[in-house]
């Protein structure tokens, strides 16, 4: 069995190639997946959480990810989000591979919403804005970048100066990236906008949202916790990565329908994309709201085309 660290599963997992496989992935379907979630209340009123991820494709691969989401890691210098992928061998149930979790989860994150701005974001979508400016954001300019042509990227955060550090390191020839000062200009000014944040209060207003924008909410994977307000959600054609993680464990989602604002009929999965089952983007002044709740499932697929790539 072999480990396959951080640095050689960045290497070997190139963006575009991974968006296809998670599009295998979801025009094939995964035969049993779960998820298990364990929480750690600290005395702050934070908590940290652990997740156990599974899924399987009979005859093929079954894997489980296991990964710790320690939001305090950033005043300690580590990434929030650690763990450890195993793939098993689905004829014999061998063990095959280990994997660095952070990494694959990276890069999986990435590239599962790259694959919805494929069916979602107008073609000529390239001004993109990324709120928030933690581990994700530098991979999200670069998923993005695989599927539509990205040309000018802002930058928002909480913090001012980590926008601004992130802006310098991303820029290069033919990219042009800057710090937003304004949120709500800069949402405006967007033709993607995506949020990788913890927040637990909505960030994006749909107010502020204008036709032919693509919004594509990746953080926030709690009930509690929200990215976008109300208004965003009954302004848009609403997508989500899967049924069995979004509509139950994201507040963007979950909350609204529990409010009764929205109905499941109304909300489009990336399966049902993948097979020709319902439509993408359908005009340049759709207003379209993409929400991840990740799940076993897509890192399955992740260290599926990785095995491919070794």
């Amino acid at each position: 069995m072999r480990h396959i660290d951080a640095e050689t599963t960045h290497r070997l997992l190139d963006y575009r190639g991974l968006v296809e496989g998670l599009r295998e992935m979801y025009r094939r379907g995964v035969d049993l997946t779960d998820r298990q979630v364990l929480h750690q209340k600290l005395p702050d009123g934070s908590q940290n959480d652990w997740l156990l991820l599974p899924a399987w494709q009979f005859g093929r691969h079954q894997g489980i990810k296991l990964v710790s989401v320690f939001p305090g890691n950033a005043k300690k210098g580590l990434a929030s989000v650690l763990g450890l992928y195993v793939l098993f061998d689905g004829e014999t149930g061998a063990p095959v591979l280990t994997v660095d979790g952070a990494a694959l989860t990276l890069r999986k994150t990435v590239c599962n919403s790259a694959l919805a701005v494929d069916y979602c974001a107008r073609a000529d979508a390239r001004k993109l804005l990324v709120v928030g400016a933690g581990n994700l954001a530098p991979h999200v300019v670069q998923a993005h970048s695989a599927v539509r042509p990205i040309a000018d990227v802002m930058i928002w955060n909480r913090t001012p100066a980590k926008a601004e550090a992130l802006a310098r390191h991303l820029a290069r020839p033919g990219l042009v990236v800057g710090a937003a000062a304004e949120l709500e200009a800069a949402v405006r000014w967007a033709d993607i906008v995506t949020t990788v944040t913890m927040s637990k209060e909505p960030l994006i207003r749909g107010e502020w949202l204008r036709p032919g924008q693509h919004l594509d909410l990746i953080g926030a994977f709690r009930p509690d916790m929200r990215e976008a307000d109300d208004t965003a959600v009954k302004r848009a054609r609403l997508f989500i990565d899967a049924r069995f993680t979004v509509l139950d464990d994201c507040g963007d989602i979950s909350q609204p329908l529990e409010a009764g604002l929205i109905r499941d009929a109304d909300i489009t999965d990336l399966f049902q994309l993948a097979r020709g089952e319902r439509p993408g983007r359908r005009s340049d002044a759709e207003i379209t709201f993409f929400k991840s709740g990740g799940g076993g499932h897509e890192d399955l697929a992740t260290a599926q085309y990785l095995l491919s790539r070794l």
